[in-house]
C-alpha cells in the first residue's frame, strides 16, 4: 500500500484561505486524524453542497485547520483495529462530521472511525456508491420517512423540490421506481427532459413555490421531499393534502421557515426532519440496502458526471450556484 497520496487540503491563516491539491503522507493522517481506527483506500468521493461551502470558504463548515474536505467516501479497507471490519472490506462513509471536524475523503486515503462505516452492498461499485453519496442516501431516508408515515403510491402526487440537484434527482428515480406519481419542482426549465427521464410525471417552476404564500392553500401533495427550505417548504406544507407528509432535508433557499401552525392542526400535515449526518447505524444500513435494491442504476448513471480530484475545486462554486445537474463523482486517482 502506498504511504503517500494526493488530497484536497483546505488551509486558513487569519483571513488567508487556500484550497489546493497536496501530496500527503500516512503520518499526516496520524497527526490530523489519529483517533480513527480504520484506514481506507478511497477509490471515489463526491462533492455535496456542504463540500462546496467548505471548498469555496463560503460558510464556517470547517471546524479545524488544515482540513481535507469530503463528507462522502467509498473504498477498500487497508488496515483496521475496529472489531468487525477487516483489511479488504469494501465500505462507504457518509457524514459524521467528516470533512468538517475530522479529515475527509477527497483524497487517496482516509483514517476514519469504524463505527461510522457501512458495508458497501455487493450490488454497488464504489463509483455507484459515490454517485449516490450523501445526497442519494438522504433521498432514501426521505422515501423511508414517507413510507413509515403511511404514504402509498395510490395516495396522490408526491412533490420533489430542488429536483435537478442530487437529492432531488435520486428521490425522483426512487419514488417513480416504487410507483409514485412524482412532480418535480425546478428553476431550470431546460432540465425538463432530464427530470422526466428520471421518472417525473410533471414539472413545475420553482417560482410557484418560492415566494411568500398563504398559510393554507389548495390541497395537492400526498407527500413532499424538500431540499430547499424557507418559503418553498412553507408553501409545500400549505399545499399538502389532509394528513400529508413532508420530509425536509435541505436549506438551499434558506434556513427560515415562514409558516404557521395551520397546515399541522387543521389538516394534520406531518413535517418530518431528515438528518443524514448523525443517522443511527442500523438505519443507514437499511437505507444502503434499499438503494442497492430499489434504485435503477441506469437512471443513476444518467444523472452522474465523473471528474478528477483536480477538477473538484472548480466545481464547488458551481454547486453553490445551482449550476450542477445531478451528481458529481470524484475519481481521486485522477
Amino acid at each position: 500500500m502506498t504511504s503517500s497520496f494526493r488530497a484536497i487540503l483546505l488551509e486558513k491563516n487569519g483571513d488567508a484561505f487556500s484550497a489546493s491539491i497536496k501530496d500527503l503522507s500516512d503520518q499526516d493522517l496520524v497527526t490530523h486524524a489519529g483517533d480513527g481506527d480504520v484506514v481506507v483506500q478511497i477509490a471515489h468521493s463526491t462533492i455535496n453542497y456542504k463540500d462546496g461551502l467548505a471548498i469555496a470558504n463560503r460558510s464556517p463548515v470547517v471546524r479545524k485547520w488544515p482540513m481535507v474536505p469530503g463528507i462522502d467516501g467509498a473504498g477498500t479497507v487497508e488496515s483496521s483495529s475496529f472489531a468487525g471490519i477487516s483489511a479488504g472490506d469494501r465500505v462507504v462513509l457518509n457524514g459524521w462530521g467528516v470533512g468538517e471536524s475530522h479529515w475527509g475523503c477527497l483524497g487517496g486515503k482516509a483514517r476514519l472511525k469504524g463505527q461510522w462505516l457501512v458495508p458497501l452492498p455487493k450490488a454497488l461499485s464504489t463509483r455507484q456508491a459515490m454517485a449516490i453519496g450523501t445526497a442519494g442516501y438522504t433521498a432514501m431516508l426521505c422515501v423511508m420517512a414517507l413510507e413509515s408515515q403511511g404514504v402509498k403510491p395510490g395516495d396522490g402526487e408526491v412533490l420533489v423540490t430542488g429536483a435537478a440537484g442530487g437529492v432531488g434527482s435520486v428521490a425522483i428515480a426512487l419514488l417513480s421506481g416504487l410507483g409514485y406519481k412524482v412532480v418535480a419542482s425546478t428553476g431550470r426549465a431546460s432540465e425538463a427532459d432530464y427530470l422526466k427521464g428520471l421518472g417525473a410525471s410533471d414539472i413545475i417552476d420553482r417560482a410557484t413555490l418560492s415566494a411568500p404564500g398563504k398559510p393554507l392553500q389548495k390541497e395537492r401533495w400526498a407527500g413532499v421531499v424538500d431540499a430547499v427550505g424557507s418559503h418553498t417548504l412553507a408553501n409545500a406544507c400549505a399545499q399538502s393534502r389532509y394528513r400529508g407528509v413532508v420530509a425536509a432535508c435541505g436549506l438551499a433557499q434558506g434556513m427560515d421557515f415562514p409558516s404557521s401552525v395551520a397546515p399541522f392542526i387543521l389538516r394534520g400535515v406531518r413535517l418530518i426532519g431528515i438528518d443524514s449526518v448523525m443517522c443511527p447505524q442500523a438505519e443507514r444500513r437499511i437505507a444502503w440496502e434499499r438503494l442497492a435494491k430499489d434504485l435503477d442504476l441506469s437512471k443513476l448513471d444518467a444523472m452522474t458526471t465523473e471528474i478528477g480530484l483536480a477538477d473538484a475545486i472548480a466545481q464547488a462554486p458551481k454547486i453553490l450556484a445551482g449550476e450542477v445537474r445531478g451528481r458529481l463523482v470524484v475519481d481521486v486517482a485522477r
